[in-house]
């Protein structure tokens, strides 16, 4: 792929939102550009996300009457931080309320479209913005655009190394032996380490490590670039997750399987504003059945937690996920009877939720997700059909026999969906070291220069995507060049 002495303006290492959002602003501030990408395909975990945004002043917004600042969103983030408010960046936080209105019409200028606002409280307004028709659209429309310039875009490349030369970086070094070199800088725009054991281990802890990550690709190869220059890592011990999460289907589904087209996006953004929801809610199931984690309510009103051979292993309301890391493929499945899937039919009792889009119920499993959906008749037929001894299930649900039917939701599995240990970054997103000093010609954007920004509650890691990427570009793309 690479030859020595290659040369461009501005390297980006990571082909999902924040990298693409980087290489495209770097390119339009008059920059030769080089994207790498570690994987066959871009998308990064922007391509795995539910493809939420969170934002202010929106067109959509605007057409309902709301009036939404950016210094209220700013006011309400700390609201999901909690005790952790005083770990969070608020120069970082100010700059992402700041500059997500922005982003959000620059994304919808690419032929993305939304569908919202939708409530999320402590959000005081509506703000969340759901893409349609997945968040594939994201990587569509973004890589398109950035060939349509002239991005050099190269796939199955994996930078395994800084090249560095008087302080200053100069370059990357890339698995195939050759060598790139940038003209003015190198942006990390690689992810998070949710599916790296090393960076988990050191950062949260030795049981964390044996959790995956939603994205497999996951392992913070920007994050470990950058170690290796004496940068430090902000806020790694925190993340969202673990989680349990039913396993994905065999076979992609319908909702993800729909093309990102312009006209599509539109005729579903009308539709879910005009068709009753009746009509819209089966379509609706298809994606809330598939992406989505449990509810914890579920355990809190007795459903109890087995592994595949039946047994009960843990207190369901002590971090359940860690505990599952340690069973048998490290997979298992929720155990209800039928008061509880009676009382898990209707609101305000549901299985699992989008915030502000919709909920799914027991009987929205049985109907959209048969291949994690196992009822019987008895305990002994249920742990027939799940090969499981008959009376080590009898034995874990003890007390809780209750009435028939009996229904295994699973197999669940637990996950990291993100974490939020970035790069320690200026609001240059400049990469720091130890000391705090900027380390000449090194960006990061994205999860990777996440600068101990706190992004709880949904939206806000894409938010941050794009904005850290756009900027890092533009001002990347102007880094003044060593005599």
């Amino acid at each position: 792929m690479t030859q020595a002495n290659q040369a461009f303006d501005v390297i980006v290492v990571g082909g999902g939102g924040s990298g693409l959002a980087a290489a495209i602003e770097a390119r339009a501030a008059g920059a030769q550009v080089l994207l790498l990408e570690k994987n066959g395909k871009l998308g990064g975990s922007t391509a795995w996300s539910i493809g939420s945004i969170t934002t202010t002043g929106t067109p959509h917004q605007i057409r309902r009457d709301i009036v939404d600042r950016p210094q209220d969103h700013y006011a309400d983030m700390p609201l999901f931080a909690g005790a952790l408010a005083g770990r969070d960046n608020d120069e970082l936080r100010r700059i992402l309320c700041d500059e997500v209105p922005d982003a959000f019409r620059w994304l919808m200028s690419l032929g993305v479209r939304f569908y919202g606002p939708m409530p999320e409280p402590p959000h005081k307004q509506p703000r969340m913005h759901n893409v349609l028709p997945n968040s594939l659209s994201y990587i569509y429309h973004l890589g398109r655009h950035a060939r349509s310039v002239g991005i050099d875009i190269r796939l199955g490349v994996r930078v395994t190394s800084l090249l560095a030369e008087g302080g200053r970086v100069t370059g990357v070094a890339c698995g195939d032996g050759g060598h790139v070199h940038a003209r003015r800088a190198v942006i990390l725009a690689a992810g998070d380490f949710t599916n790296d054991p090393e960076l988990k281990a050191r950062y949260m802890g030795a049981q964390q490590a044996k959790v995956e990550g939603v994205n497999t690709t996951a392992t913070g190869d920007g994050q470990k670039l950058a170690l290796a220059l004496g940068a430090q890592i902000v806020n790694g011990d925190l993340a969202l997750g673990p989680e349990i999460r039913f396993i994905a289907p065999a076979r992609t589904t319908l909702v993800r399987r729909l093309p990102p087209w312009r006209s599509l996006a539109w005729a579903m953004e009308w539709a879910m504003g005009h068709v009753p929801q009746a009509l819209l809610r089966p379509f609706i199931m298809g994606f809330l059945t598939t992406a989505l984690a449990p509810s914890q309510s579920l355990f809190e009103h007795g459903a109890i937690l087995v592994n595949k051979d039946g047994k009960r292993f843990c207190d369901e309301q002590d971090r359940p996920a860690l505990a599952l890391a340690d069973q048998p493929g490290k997979f298992g499945y929720i155990l209800i009877d039928g008061r509880l899937a009676q009382q898990f039919s209707a609101w305000p009792h549901f299985v699992s939720t989008a915030p502000g889009v919709a909920y799914a119920y027991v009987p929205d499993y049985r109907r959209n997700r048969p291949d994690v959906f196992t009822e019987a008749a008895s305990l002994t037929e249920l742990a027939r059909k799940l090969q499981m001894p008959p009376q080590a299930l009898e034995t874990a649900a003890g007390k809780r026999k209750g009435e028939t039917p009996f229904i295994a939701l699973g197999p669940v599995k637990p996950v990291f969906v993100h974490n939020e240990g970035g790069l320690a970054v200026d609001t240059r997103h400049r990469v720091l070291d130890a000391q705090g000093k900027p380390i000449s010609g090194l960006y990061a954007a994205g999860s990777t220069g996440q600068g101990g920004l706190l992004l709880k509650g949904h939206g806000h890691h894409l938010a941050w995507a794009f904005v850290s990427g756009r900027r890092a570009g533009r001002i990347a793309a102007h880094e003044v060049m060593p005599v």
